[in-house]
């Protein structure tokens, strides 16, 4: 990672805010540019990259007036380039390209590329000392020390932009550490929260797909149906905060209001409540430490009426309890879940495999990597990256056979 050091820029002198949008034409990239769009000249977009969709990429970089624009996807560069004919922009593609857009000068990333294909431009951001809005998981579950080593070491911080992350982060406030009881996360319940364990092992991709608050990408919703999104949160929430497993909690809230809660040691509890809509974390973390007025959508509790909340069933849904136990294990761990529910998500879109073996494939991957040794803690981003690349290829070879029924516990 040293040598793309020489890539940094510096930042030019400028009353506006300077900002990069990796992930630019995804759900969090679309709403960034609509606060970017809102914000009456205090952002300024200096590039974006995007991942396999030229054309709307080169829309996004010419609408946010950015001089740089990169396509994950090599492949797509000369139609990139011709898109952007004649508006100065420059373009360029490849995995180097968007390494190259996240140094680009900037106060501040957006980092919004799912899955791993986030994690070394994020990385390489934040050692050049960037600020970063995290909005990638990936980072934190599959290489969490080493992002928090690195953000230490460049005297910079990452901002969570998970709603749940960022109203824990605002709850917080400048709150003694010492002094926090429990963090608890809440989960929606997703489109199966009433459904019985029968009904959402026949589950189809579409009905998996129905999410009844949020709009996000497809991966995200099906991480959100099994409640897998919430085991990674809980991960990510460990490494953010610095809170160990066992005071780390979840709660499922089917109004998606209250998005995260601070239970500290003298009785008092603080909670963080918005209407569901990504443009409120965002902004935070655009403006912090400041703030600034949006065009979010307010809340009316009035209009609400009640607010209900359970505890999660580990059994209909066993993915919240697997990745409970690999936080709990730690060591490489997190890192083969992340990659091994990559790939699980992709199988049941592609209708290769049912909804309820989504959980029970990832859980194989995690006994095979505690068996052979391959879930060591991995002390960089290199070596985390190795970890995901076998446990994905474990994962795609356990595809080839059929899948027993029943559950395996992580010991």
């Amino acid at each position: 990672m040293a040598a793309q050091s020489e890539l940094v820029h510096e930042v030019p002198d400028g009353a506006a805010r300077s900002l990069v949008i990796l992930g630019a034409t995804g759900s969090i990239g679309k709403s960034t540019a609509d606060i970017v769009a809102g914000s009456k000249g205090a952002l300024r977009v200096t590039a974006v990259a995007g991942g396999r969709d030229p054309i709307a990429l080169a829309q996004v970089a010419r609408h946010l007036g950015a001089s740089f624009a990169a396509l994950a996807d090599a492949s797509g560069y000369n139609e990139l380039k011709s898109a952007l004919a004649g508006s100065g922009i420059k373009a360029a593609a490849g995995p180097a390209a968007v390494v190259e857009a996240a140094l680009y000068p900037a106060e501040i990333v957006m980092a919004a590329i799912a899955g791993t294909a986030g994690v070394e431009p994020t990385f390489a951001a934040l050692a050049a000392g960037r600020t970063v809005a995290l909005a990638n998981k990936e980072c934190l579950v599959c290489a969490g020390p080493a992002f928090v080593r690195q953000a230490a070491a460049a005297g910079t911080r990452l901002l969570p932009v998970d709603s749940e992350h960022n109203a824990i982060f605002q709850a917080l406030g400048t709150s003694e550490p010492g002094m926090v009881e429990k963090i608890i996360l809440t989960a929606s319940g997703g489109p199966f929260r009433t459904w019985s364990a029968e009904a959402i092992a026949k589950a189809t991709p579409e009905e998996a797909l129905r999410h009844p608050n949020w709009s996000m990408g497809r991966k995200v919703t099906i991480d959100s149906a099994s409640l897998m999104n919430k085991g990674l949160e809980l991960i990510e929430a460990h490494h953010i905060f610095g809170v160990e497993p066992e005071r780390l909690e979840v709660l499922v809230h089917a109004q998606s209001i209250v998005h995260g809660l601070v239970a500290f040691r003298d009785g008092s509890v603080i909670a963080g409540l918005a209407a569901p809509d990504m443009r409120v974390p965002i902004a935070h973390c655009l403006f912090y430490p400041g703030r600034q007025e949006t065009a979010a959508r307010r809340l009316d509790l009035a209009s609400v009426g009640q607010l209900s909340f359970e505890r999660p069933d580990f059994e209909r849904f066993p993915a919240l309890r697997v990745a409970l136990d690999c936080l709990k294990e730690g060591r490489g761990l997190p890192t083969v879940l992340n990659a091994a529910n990559e790939v699980a998500v992709e199988a049941f879109l592609a209708r290769q495999i049912s909804f309820h073996e989504i959980a029970r494939l990832v859980e194989l991957c995690c006994e095979a990597a505690l068996a052979d040794g391959t879930a060591r803690e991995p002390l960089s981003v290199e070596e985390a990256l190795a970890i995901d690349h076998t446990a994905r290829e474990k994962a795609r070879t356990l595809l080839a056979r059929p899948i027993a029924s029943g559950m395996l516990t992580i010991r």
